[in-house]
């Protein structure tokens, strides 16, 4: 049997992570909440009697095959817009509060270029193949070890380190004025 309390910790654990990582992937804020949403459901539904030392790579696994989806979907979606002749009509609704300064910063330009790297990496996150930008995530942000992030991305551990290792190169050469 499961204990309420240590999944309900797990999730609390990586429901940020998992939020940025399906944010890069998808774009849009809103989706991405959805995917996460949907993930977590899934991966409590499916795995919450697993014993918790496993839940990381499975939760992952689970999230990584709702993008997935979401990609194929999109695709799908965006080739009967364009054949129906409609235009992509995403409206930028952002949230005003975003724009309001952070009174409590001591050093701006420090923020200011932090806040240009963070914003370039992601940028360069978004260039990258859904499997190189899976494979990084998890290994970079999450701290997946190679063996985990196989069995989240379900593949081999030599195709994570294969698809790693081309984001890192690519990476690097995108963010190369920040090094």
């Amino acid at each position: 049997m499961y204990d309420n309390a240590q999944l309900n910790t797990f999730l609390a654990a990586v429901e940020r992570k998992a939020f940025r990582m399906a944010a890069v992937a998808c774009s849009n804020d809103d989706e991405a909440l959805d995917i996460v949403q949907d993930s977590m459901l899934a991966f409590v539904r499916k795995y919450r009697t697993h014993p918790a030392g496993e839940w990381s790579p499975l939760f992952y696994r689970v999230l990584q095959s709702r993008i997935t989806d979401w990609h194929r979907r999109s695709t799908v979606r965006n080739r009967v817009r364009s054949w129906l002749g409609f235009g992509n009509d995403d409206n930028d609704d952002s949230d005003p509060l975003e724009n309001v300064p952070d009174r409590e910063t001591l050093h701006p330009d420090r923020l200011f270029e932090d806040g240009q790297l963070a914003a370039a990496l992601e940028k360069a996150l978004r260039t990258l193949p859904l499997r190189q930008q899976q494979a990084f995530l998890m290994r970079a942000w999450e701290g997946l070890d190679t063996r985990e992030t196989a069995v989240a991305m379900g593949c081999s551990e030599g195709s994570v380190k294969t698809h790693y290792f081309r984001a890192l190169q690519a990476l690097r050469g995108h963010l190369e004025e920040y090094r």
